[in-house]
């Protein structure tokens, strides 16, 4: 429960107080209950919202994309991600446009790079594109070629025993179909999850993604991959990454700063230590129409 607070220096808000409902539950069938007065709308149930004629038409709500990522993290000292080349194939692999299209329902922007769209310091990376060939021929030439000789491999994701994302069980077909390797999906509760996450127990994971906390290069590339970084749950290491991110730190010039970031993100995308997945699209949400001035 978040309460107003009577001191704050501008007056009092319109609001009293704002519950936050932490349960579990479908906060759609709370929505259509009446029980809360705002939610995100899943892909499942966007179709049926769209259509003018359905009750919740009105209430729907389309707002700018947020500048985030979601992607598959890959344990660089764990085998078979401790190869660079195995890393690489799993990459070109993944037809990320036919996802995004015929299972995302395009409402995500598929990921080559790290920093989203529109981001400060976006410059847009090439990234590993879908090409099987390639990705076959990257395969043959890494120490996991021989299937025998490829340890079980598994993809760890929150969860407590429902369906996996469409996406992640199409990605993995893919590795199937264009690679012959086989990629198992397991779920992990919450807390454990994110216990063993920090503590680069998981050969890969996937339902994870992040948002940006400030616009600037650092709150992605830094964080996320510098190898002494607490976030950096995949081992990741690379001196040469590390040598130009500790220099855009403390480089005064905006523009330098800029270019070295670009550098480095094409660097670490080269190192495939990710299967960077989408950028978030527009998002949808319902709210009451009670509720003004929700921005």
């Amino acid at each position: 429960i978040l309460e107003r607070n009577e001191n704050y220096h501008l007056g009092p808000v319109g609001l009293e107080k704002i519950h936050m409902n932490l349960a579990g539950g479908s906060s759609m069938a709370m929505y259509e209950n009446d029980e809360i007065d705002i939610t995100g709308v899943s892909l499942f149930d966007l179709e049926r919202i769209r259509d003018p004629t359905d009750s919740l038409h009105d209430d729907l709500i389309v707002a700018n994309p947020s500048y985030s990522i979601s992607y598959i993290g890959f344990n660089v000292k764990e085998p078979p991600f401790d190869d660079l080349k195995f890393r690489q194939a799993l990459n070109h692999a993944v037809d990320k446009e036919l996802i995004a299209k015929e299972v995302m329902a395009d409402l995500v922007v598929p990921a080559y790079g790290i920093l989203p769209p529109g981001f400060p310091g976006f410059r847009g990376v090439e990234g590993l594109k879908y090409d099987p060939v390639l990705a076959k021929k990257l395969l043959s030439e890494s120490k996991y070629a021989d299937p025998a000789m490829r340890p079980r491999i598994v993809v760890t994701i929150p969860g407590s025993g429902g369906t996996p994302n469409l996406d992640l069980e199409v990605i993995i077909n893919m590795w199937y179909e264009n690679l012959g390797v086989e990629v198992e999906i397991q779920q992990v509760e919450w807390a454990t999850y994110l216990q063993d996450l920090d503590r680069q127990r998981f050969q890969a994971f996937g339902g994870l993604g992040w948002e940006a906390d400030y616009p600037d290069p650092q709150d992605f590339l830094d964080i996320l991959f510098h190898s002494d970084s607490d976030n950096n749950h995949g081992a990741y290491s690379n001196s040469q990454v590390d040598g130009i991110l500790e220099s855009a730190r403390v480089e005064t010039d905006q523009t330098d700063r800029f270019e070295l970031y670009n550098k480095v993100e094409n660097l670490i995308v080269e190192d495939a230590p990710w299967l960077p997945l989408w950028f978030a699209g527009e998002r949808h949400i319902l709210l009451k129409s009670y509720v003004k001035g929700y921005e």
